[in-house]
């Protein structure tokens, strides 16, 4: 699956958020460090679901960048 996810600064660090997986975020000191913090904590996240018979959520937001 493919989950859209949100990076923003959070002052000296990064923070990453996935709209879709309530609950899911990741911390880093750079981008690229929080890019794959997220990867681990979306598999986590879903691994955790499972486990707990939940449903997984399906992925249904998207990102995309607008001129203003």
């Amino acid at each position: 699956m493919r989950y859209a996810v949100v990076i923003e600064r959070a002052g000296s660090n990064y923070s990453a958020y996935v709209p879709d997986l309530p609950g899911c975020i990741a911390t880093a000191p750079t981008a690229e460090a929080v890019e794959s913090e997220i990867r681990d904590a979306i598999r986590f996240h879903i691994e955790g679901l499972r486990a707990d018979g939940d449903p997984v959520p399906e992925p249904t937001s998207r990102a995309e960048y607008v001129d203003a």
